[in-house]
């Protein structure tokens, strides 16, 4: 029997396809705008992407939550040190303070890319508008407009409100961080152990509001997969 090559399944085309695409876009200067071109092409709408970005937004916002709560236990975990243990623990809570670096970045980027992503969908469904012939339908788009408008507004407020509590919690660890550096002794920890109840309750307010906006994300995207 002659061995036949296997035919590449249609999914994996499509990747092949739209990796091409967004290379090509790059190589042109890389806009949104010819980004979400080549995604329609393959079938994905604004829509669908903007969805697909909360989520992602979502889980970003998740992981920044666990990775908080790991450095705050870290840094913790320097007091009552035995100073024979202060090079390692200091090694833990200058990576901890990268990884916080670290995860609050790609908290902000998603944060850009759903903000990116909704402002072509709303510009496009706005100039759409034009192009009904029924007033009726015209205007149940125009307040299906509205209504996603306000409601994505509640999100990406929400989403903003967790990324500004990051600030303090990240300018808190680097302070300590720098401190330690150069003061690996145990006055250095004594001054560590009076400001840690002043930063576990950025923690704390960091991670109520990440919840809050991981809910409003949640019911967002509900909302959309049952068409408003």
């Amino acid at each position: 029997m002659l061995n036949r090559k296997p035919t590449p399944n249609l999914q994996y085309g499509s990747f092949v396809q739209l990796l091409s695409l967004c290379l090509m876009a790059l190589a042109l200067g890389g806009c949104s705008s010819m980004y979400y071109s080549a995604m329609e092409n393959l079938g994905f709408e604004k829509r669908e992407i903007l969805v697909d970005r909360v989520e992602e937004a979502r889980d970003a916002q998740s992981e920044a939550q666990e990775t908080f709560r790991s450095a705050l236990e870290r840094f913790q975990s320097v007091v009552g040190s035995p100073d024979t243990e202060l090079k390692e623990k200091y090694a833990r809570i200058s990576s901890a303070f990268e990884d916080s670096q670290d995860v609050a970045q790609e908290v902000s980027d998603r944060i850009d890319a759903v903000e990116d992503v909704s402002g072509a969908l709303f510009e496009e469904w706005e100039d759409e508008l034009d192009a009904y012939e029924s007033a009726s339908l015209r205007q149940s788009s125009e307040e299906q407009l509205r209504e996603t408008r306000q409601q994505y507004s509640q999100l990406v407020d929400r989403m903003h409100q967790a990324e500004e509590r990051m600030d303090p919690v990240l300018q808190a660890f680097e302070d300590q961080v720098l401190f330690l550096k150069h003061n690996l002794n145990a006055q250095a920890i004594g001054s560590l152990e009076n400001e840690l109840g002043n930063i576990r309750q950025d923690v704390d307010a960091l991670i109520q509001n990440m919840e809050a906006s991981i809910a409003e994300s949640e019911a967002f995207i509900q909302r959309f997969q049952n068409g408003q």
